[in-house]
């Protein structure tokens, strides 16, 4: 009742994270919807992401451009430790990106559409006030099932730091975002509906973030969509 006497307002909940509800209508999201269930058909498709220690994520993935996952060694520099200053590359492990779903089928990763790249540009724009400073060229995305979750962590596997834009379609989540410094306290949580944006950028670009929760049953009817999706737009500076 209250959502619906009192519409939801833009917030900053931290300098460099701004939340827009509602910025996709209705429309933008079955069509977002559509080209989801497409990327997520094999090859390179919908998979169970595997951890480090063997163990798997409870949301389920599909990338594009450049696929992100768990890696058995570096592929600079062969190496499976966490820091190799003598890399001659980018050192990554344990999570690296690829041109491969490495973990999953081996298929080529999916294209990145020059219209998601757009959207991710418009998102940036009207969250921040600014332009993008690059090109978006990646996407993950994640499907949340009513018992899925996703601990806190950092995106900080890719070599620009240009604002993460993060965009939710069908059930409702508990978005928790955190600080720089530590997984800890403090934080915030924001309520995610669908067609929310989230944006965040600057001094909060390497914020720990994650979702404690979902609220199953919570999507629009019309949408379609039984879950949540979350499609993560990011520049890969490669």
């Amino acid at each position: 009742m209250d959502a619906e006497l009192f519409p939801r307002s833009r917030a900053t909940v931290a300098p460099g994270a701004v939340h827009v509800p509602d910025w996709l209508d209705p429309s933008r999201q079955r069509e977002l919807l559509d080209a989801c269930r497409a990327w997520a058909r094999p090859p390179a498709g919908l998979r169970t992401v595997r951890t480090p220690g063997g163990g798997t994520m409870t949301a389920r993935q599909v990338c594009l451009g450049l696929h992100w996952g768990v890696v058995r060694a570096c592929p600079d520099c062969g190496r499976a430790v966490r820091d190799n200053p003598g890399c001659p590359g980018r050192h990554q492990y344990p999570y690296a990106y690829s041109r491969t779903a490495a973990d999953g089928d081996g298929a080529p990763v999916k294209p990145f559409p020059s219209w998601l790249g757009d959207l991710a540009g418009r998102a940036v724009a009207d969250a921040l006030g600014g332009p993008a400073p690059a090109a978006y060229d990646i996407a993950l995305i994640n499907f949340y099932g009513a018992d899925a979750r996703m601990g806190m962590h950092r995106d900080s596997d890719e070599d620009a730091d240009a604002p993460v834009v993060s965009l939710s379609l069908g059930d409702t989540c508990v978005f928790r975002f955190g600080n720089t410094a530590t997984r800890n306290r403090p934080w915030t949580d924001v309520e995610l509906r669908s067609g929310d944006l989230f944006v965040f950028g600057g001094p909060a670009r390497f914020a720990y973030h994650g979702v404690p929760r979902v609220h199953p049953g919570t999507a629009p009817g019309e949408l379609g969509l039984t879950g949540r999706l979350n499609i993560t737009l990011r520049v890969s500076g490669r």
